[in-house]
């Protein structure tokens, strides 16, 4: 690859990196999923109900809690307000758009379906599960620590 200076040529690099990342997960696994934080709300959502069912709910509050970083990444990096755009994210899924989520183009709240705003499935999935996995080594290595 060729450059006007090394910082194109690395950025070109992380982009096809990045390329082909995506197509060994639609590879791995074919399905699609909406983006702009739409799937982190509504699963941060899900926990909540759950949260509110039961009696001993702080793990649950927890990961919901740690699901909306993402969306409130997102609206940060975007220059918009992340406990708006949140907010309204969070209320649009509670009544029931499932789809909606941070369009950056548009620094709005919008259908990412109808936008074609599209990540592979395991992107997200994986991102849970090495979240998950983390936090029980953590909780493992306190116990081990607290028997001490």
């Amino acid at each position: 690859m060729r450059g006007a200076n090394q910082y194109v040529l690395d950025e070109a690099e992380r982009s096809i990196h990045d390329a082909l990342c995506v197509i060994r997960c639609l590879v791995k696994k074919r399905a699609l999923i909406v983006g702009g934080g739409a799937p982190e709300i509504e699963v941060s959502l899900r926990l909540n109900e759950l949260a509110k069912a039961q009696a001993d709910s702080i793990c649950f509050q927890a990961f919901a809690d740690a699901m909306e970083v993402i969306p409130t990444t997102l609206a940060e990096n975007t220059g918009l307000s992340p406990i708006a755009i949140v907010t309204e994210l969070r209320n649009r899924h509670a009544n029931g758009e499932k789809t909606a989520g941070i369009n950056v183009r548009k620094g709005m709240i919008s259908d990412m379906q109808q936008e074609n705003v599209i990540q592979p499935l395991l992107v997200t999935t994986s991102a849970i599960e090495l979240a998950t996995e983390t936090v029980r080594m953590l909780m493992k290595i306190d116990d081990i620590l607290a028997s001490r």
